[in-house]
């Protein structure tokens, strides 16, 4: 990091900036029509974000260290980690932890539909009935915290630099956000960008109530590797504005509300009640 710059207002203020563009450009050039009231959702995801913002907090008074930077510091401190025990050129190594760590989360996400305790948590995220950019910050508040668990491993068994996870970070949340909002692209802009980034028509195959589209198109940020496994879906049998958005089970103002958010994972229908049925993923260009 440059001296003088907070890793973490740098942070904030590229969200922010994101988040507003974004917001904006759904108002101009929105793909679909939202079929719950915008203002009572945006207000449970924003909430949402919020307890998760305190919920790092907490983490930080607890443990040390609590971020993947703080853990990338550690790690170059003691030499721990791959990347520290080779010798690259420094652009090599922050390309090479970026590509790494997108894969991470890339697994992640799969482990979070196929790990039955973890789709408790992740099924809160899939329970909204629209999505748009606020749906890119709706995560239960114990997903983060083990996300960000993921994270720091991930991080010291790579031995990836602090400016890279900083970097990645900053990459990470715009491109959720990129990824998640209900913003109408050019056909021919969506299929070029698609090649190496998850565009918004591609992700939100992935938010469909049909099982073998909700199982694809599981990256947040690169493209290759929903291709690279088999797990790319082009496009929703119904299409992007006739598909049904959410869960079967939760098709009502309910996912609307914070607490019922909240207290999803302690359903006691379950998982299986509440995960989409159906084949595999739909392969294509």
């Amino acid at each position: 990091m440059p001296e003088g710059v907070n890793e973490t207002w740098l942070r904030i203020g590229v969200f922010a900036a994101v988040f507003a563009v974004l917001a904006g450009v759904e108002l101009l050039r929105p793909r679909r029509a939202l079929s719950a009231d915008k203002g009572r959702r945006w207000l449970t995801n924003l909430s949402i974000v919020a307890i998760d913002s305190l919920v790092v907090r907490v983490m930080g008074a607890l443990a040390v260290p609590v971020t993947a930077v703080a853990a990338a510091m550690f790690a170059s401190t003691h030499g721990l980690g791959l990347l520290n025990r080779i010798d690259l050129p420094a652009w090599v190594e922050i390309l090479v932890a970026l590509i790494a760590l997108d894969l991470a989360i890339w697994l992640q996400h799969v482990a979070s539909h196929k790990i039955p305790l973890l789709w408790r948590l992740h099924q809160m995220h899939h329970a909204d009935v629209d999505i748009d950019v606020s749906t890119a910050i709706r995560f239960h508040p114990v997903e983060i915290a083990l996300s960000i668990l993921w994270k720091i491993v991930c991080v010291v068994l790579l031995g990836a630099a602090p400016a890279a996870v900083v970097l990645f970070e900053i990459i990470l949340n715009a491109g959720a956000m990129f990824s998640h909002a209900n913003i109408a692209l050019p056909r021919a802009v969506d299929r070029a960008l698609r090649r190496l980034v998850v565009t918004p028509d591609m992700h939100r195959v992935h938010h469909s109530v049909i099982g073998r589209e909700h199982d694809s198109n599981y990256g947040f940020n690169l493209a290759i590797w929903d291709r690279m496994f088999g797990t790319y879906t082009p496009d929703p049998e119904g299409g992007q504005t006739g598909m049904t958005i959410g869960l079967d089970a939760y098709q009502s103002a309910a996912p609307t509300r914070l607490w019922w958010s909240l207290m999803l994972p302690f359903d006691p229908r379950g998982n299986a009640e509440t995960r989409p049925s159906g084949g595999g993923p739909v392969e294509g260009a």
